[in-house]
């Protein structure tokens, strides 16, 4: 049988976070345009401010979904037994050397 695993999910609270607020900022801006008193939303609100709003929104989304989550790193497991490992850190390993081999059978013109 084998162990169970907590889901691990895509993003974190940060992520979260910057997503609502996001929304708010996008909701902002919707309302903003819609509250605008000259004809045909072509005064300074539906024009300039509202927009604006929204391109901030949407950056800010942006970065929520392209931010690292917070918390925890996650945890690797082997493939192979699929038990979770600690990631080893010590001194860098030099390759190994080639094991010697036989001479070339062709000659080089």
């Amino acid at each position: 049988m084998e162990p169970t695993q907590t889901p691990r999910f895509a993003f974190g609270p940060r992520n979260y976070r910057l997503m609502w607020v996001g929304l708010a900022i996008l909701a902002a801006g919707f309302i903003t345009m819609t509250l605008d008193s000259a004809d045909y939303g072509e005064g300074f609100l539906g024009i300039t401010l509202g927009p604006i709003l929204l391109a901030v929104g949407f950056i800010i989304e942006f970065w929520a979904i392209m931010a690292k989550p917070g918390g925890p790193a996650p945890i690797a497991t082997d493939p192979i037994t699929r038990a979770e490992t600690a990631p080893q850190y010590g001194a860098p390993v030099a390759p190994a050397a080639p094991a010697p081999t036989a001479a070339p059978t062709y000659k080089r013109p």
